[in-house]
C-alpha cells in the first residue's frame, strides 16, 4: 500500500514535517501550490550595468513579457470619443472667391459652408500695406527738388517703395540701373526719408511741430563698414582681442582693489581722528573738574621745549648725568643747536 510520501512524490508536492496520511485538502489544493511555487521561482533580476528604465521596458511589475504593439490604457484625451449631436450636418460647397489684396482679378475656388456664401475672403484683413506719400508737380518743384536726383528717378523710387512695402533690399535689387545711375541702399533710404520729412513739415498745421524721421546715411555706412571689418578678422586678430579684453579686466579688478584699500585706509584715519578728538575732550573736561592747587605746594617744572627725557625705572644705582643724554627721537639739527647754545653759555660736559 502506498504511503503519504509516495503520493506526494507522484503529485510533486513538497514534503512536510508530519509525513502522515494524505488528507483531502492536500489533493484539492495541489494545483494552487504548484502555481505558487512556479511564481516564486520566476524571479527576474536586473542585470548589472542595465539602467532601471531599460529594464522596466523589458518586464513589468507582474513579470509579463513586453507588448509587441504600443498600448495606452490611461483615461485621457486619447480615449475620449467624438460627441455627435442630433443636429443636421451643415452643407459645404465648392465655390469661387476673389482676394481683395490682388489687383489682377484672379478667381480661385475652395470649399466653404453654404451659409458663408457671398461673404468676403476672411484672410483679406491681414493684407497690410504701407502708406507711401504722394506729391504733386508743384510740391516737387518748390520743396523737393534736388540736383543729384531727377523727377523721373524720384518717381521710380517711390513706385518701387509702394510696390514692395519699403523693403529696401528688394527695392535695391529691382532698381532700374540701366536707365538711372547706380545707387546704394543708403542713398535710396536717404532720398525717400528726406522727401517724407519735407512733406510732413509742409502739410502740417500751423503752430504744430510734427515728428519727422531723420535717416543718418553716414552713420549707416560707417556701421556697415565696421561690421564688414569685424566679419573679415583673422584668427590671430580675434585671439589678440580676447587677450586684450582679459588684460583690461585684470586692470579693472586691480583698480577696484586699490580703491577699496584706499577707502579702508580713509576709514581707519577717520576713526583715529575721532578717537584723538574724544581723548582731548576728555582731558579738557578732567582738567576743569580738578581743583587748582597752590603754587607753593608744587614747584614749577621747567619746560623742556618739547624734548621728553627717558625715565630710568631700573633698579640699582644710576648716575644723574645719564638723564642729561638726549633721547634718540631728537634730530641731528636740534642736537647741534643745543650744543652750540651750551658752548656759548660756557656750560661744559662733566666726565
Amino acid at each position: 500500500m502506498a504511503t503519504g510520501a509516495d503520493v506526494r512524490d507522484i503529485l510533486e508536492l513538497g514534503g512536510t514535517d508530519n509525513d502522515g496520511p494524505i488528507s483531502k485538502k492536500d489533493l484539492i489544493n495541489s494545483d494552487k501550490k504548484k502555481s505558487k511555487k512556479a511564481t516564486e521561482t520566476l524571479t527576474f533580476k536586473r542585470p548589472e550595468g542595465m539602467h532601471r528604465e531599460v529594464y522596466a521596458l523589458l518586464y513589468s511589475d507582474k513579470k509579463d513579457a513586453p507588448p509587441l504593439l504600443p498600448s495606452d490604457t490611461t483615461q485621457g484625451y486619447r480615449t475620449v470619443k467624438a460627441k455627435l449631436g442630433c443636429k443636421k450636418v451643415r452643407p459645404w460647397k465648392w465655390m469661387p472667391f476673389t482676394n481683395p489684396a490682388r489687383k489682377d482679378g484672379a478667381i480661385f475656388h475652395h470649399w466653404r459652408r453654404m451659409a458663408e456664401e457671398g461673404k468676403d475672403y476672411p484672410f483679406a484683413r491681414f493684407n497690410k500695406t504701407v502708406q507711401v506719400p504722394v506729391y504733386s508737380e508743384q510740391e516737387y518743384q518748390m520743396h523737393l527738388h534736388d540736383d543729384g536726383w531727377t523727377k523721373g528717378e524720384t518717381d521710380h523710387l517711390f513706385d518701387l517703395c509702394k510696390r514692395f512695402d519699403l523693403r529696401f533690399v528688394v527695392i535695391h535689387d529691382r532698381y532700374d540701373y540701366q536707365q538711372y545711375r547706380k545707387r546704394s541702399i543708403e542713398d535710396l533710404k536717404e532720398r525717400y526719408y528726406n522727401i517724407c520729412g519735407k512733406l510732413t513739415k509742409i502739410r502740417a498745421a500751423s503752430g504744430t511741430e510734427p515728428k519727422i524721421y531723420i535717416f543718418d546715411a553716414g552713420h549707416e555706412r560707417r556701421r556697415k563698414e565696421q561690421l564688414e571689418k569685424l566679419f573679415n578678422r583673422t584668427p590671430e586678430q580675434v585671439a589678440e582681442e580676447e587677450y586684450l579684453i582679459q588684460e583690461l579686466r585684470k586692470i579693472e579688478n586691480r583698480k577696484k582693489e586699490r580703491e577699496k584699500k584706499a577707502q579702508d585706509l580713509q576709514k581707519l584715519i577717520k576713526a583715529a581722528d575721532t578717537t584723538t578728538e574724544l581723548r582731548r575732550a576728555e582731558k579738557r573736561v578732567s582738567k576743569k573738574k580738578l581743583p587748582q592747587k597752590r603754587d607753593t605746594e608744587k614747584p614749577a617744572v621747567p619746560e623742556t621745549a618739547g624734548i621728553k627725557f627717558p625715565d630710568f625705572k631700573s633698579a640699582g644705582v644710576t648716575l644723574r648725568s645719564q638723564r642729561m643724554k638726549l633721547p634718540s627721537s631728537v634730530g641731528q639739527k636740534k642736537i647741534k643747536a643745543i650744543e652750540q647754545i651750551l658752548a656759548e653759555q660756557g656750560v661744559g660736559e662733566y666726565e
